[in-house]
């Protein structure tokens, strides 16, 4: 009986050092097929199965989902993840919103590179080439605007306390106001009590000042590597389609990804020539800051429907300090270059492309400012123009059928 024993061991051992497929020869030794009860069958009914082309196997017959075991089960793991996922976004959400706004960056720069591609360049030449010529563009005009910036904001110092302590003056009608209820005694009251909170804000001012480098830096390496690996990152999504619905969504996809980066290339077009045309203005008339105000303006201008408005209003204040006629003309000039913004420049340039109503405009960037601050405002045009998108080819048909 022994030699029996030691017989089958021996050819166990033999057998399965030849890699059967039925017990792997590195896992499990030594192997006793006398001792594994109903687990030898199934290792049996497992070397059958394997195959060559299908080494581990055809896929199995799936699990009855429907029994009550599995219902709870999956109605509880459900609710958990969703739990689990709901709780991670509110925690990761200033990084989430930075990959965010570095992929829609990304996207806005895809049309030139795919330009460049596809005149025969190679795609990392055609990245390389863009992201060169964005430094380029962004590092001279820095170069030329930093000094002058400097120069106009050391000034805009030594101007402001004078201002404002003539308008504080007693012979001044807010100096007789400031007088009359004892205002300036409130705000030296107010100012002793809350020497520490003046700290802290300056404190605070410096850890924004800090933080808002740091998600610069960010933001700069993220939109490096998703423009790198955009065609990538396209066939990911797509490859998460249904087979059978994956042509549809490639066409309403890359419609949308052409609206995105026609929208943004457009929009900074026009800043452009918003921050251009307030400089002139500005310099003609010698009105201080011209530069500070132009830069301010066209990046005001960014944010559709209310950051022009505001910048207008900021310029109008500065040039009421020249005199009440540059004042007045300066309301002029804004209002009309808003309207030939409205009815001019924003139609021609990006109105084809994102075809966006002007109350969904409205809307959009109200609450996209309400959700996510000004790069809620910047992206919710082109977020619109999607949704829209999506509603005419998808649902509004389908809506009619039913």
């Amino acid at each position: 009986m022994g030699a029996e024993d030691s017989s089958s061991e021996h050819r166990d051992r033999g057998r399965h050092s030849r890699g059967e497929p039925g017990h792997h020869h590195l896992v499990g030794q030594p192997h006793r097929e006398r001792e594994e009860g109903p687990i030898s069958e199934a290792e049996a009914t497992a070397s059958e199965i394997s195959s060559p082309r299908r080494p581990l196997g055809e896929l199995g017959t799936p699990l009855n989902r429907r029994t009550p075991f599995l219902v709870g089960l999956f109605g509880a793991a459900g609710v958990g993840v969703t739990y689990v996922l709901a709780q991670g976004v509110v925690e990761a959400r200033h990084m989430l919103l930075l990959i965010g706004l570095a992929l829609f960056i990304a996207v806005g720069l895809e049309p030139a590179v795919s330009w460049l591609a596809a005149r025969r360049l190679p795609r990392w030449a055609a990245v390389t080439a863009v992201l060169l010529a964005l430094v380029g563009l962004v590092g001279g005009f820095l170069a030329v605007a930093i000094p002058v910036v400097v120069d106009q904001a050391r000034s805009l110092g030594h101007w402001l306390p004078g201002t404002l302590r003539g308008l504080w003056d007693p012979g001044s009608w807010l100096g007789r106001l400031v007088e009359r209820f004892h205002l300036d005694q409130e705000v030296q009251r107010l100012l002793g009590n809350q020497s520490h909170t003046l700290v802290e804000g300056a404190l605070g001012v410096g850890r924004a000042v800090f933080g808002a480098v740091g998600d610069t830096l960010v933001a700069a390496v993220l939109v490096i590597y998703f423009l790198a690996d955009l065609p990538r990152i396209r066939q990911g999504l797509y490859r998460l389609v249904p087979h059978s619905r994956r042509p549809r969504a490639i066409l309403l996809g890359d419609e949308i990804f052409a609206k995105v980066g026609g929208y943004m290339l457009g929009n900074l077009a026009i800043s452009l020539i918003a921050g251009t045309a307030a400089l002139v203005w500005l310099m003609i008339f010698d009105v201080p800051y011209a530069l500070l105000l132009a830069i301010a303006f066209a990046l005001l201008d960014l944010i559709p429907v209310v950051g022009s408005t505001l910048g207008a209003v900021i310029v109008c204040l500065v040039a009421f300090t020249v005199s009440v006629p540059v004042g007045l003309a300066t309301i002029g000039f804004m209002i009309a270059y808003r309207v030939a913004e409205d009815y001019l420049l924003v139609p021609r340039i990006i109105g084809r492309v994102v075809d966006v109503p002007a109350l969904v405009t409205i809307v959009a960037v109200l609450l996209g400012g309400a959700l996510l601050g000004v790069v809620g405002a910047l992206v919710a045009i082109p977020v619109a123009a999607a949704i829209l998108l999506v509603l005419r080819e998808v649902t509004f048909p389908r809506l009619d059928r039913s």
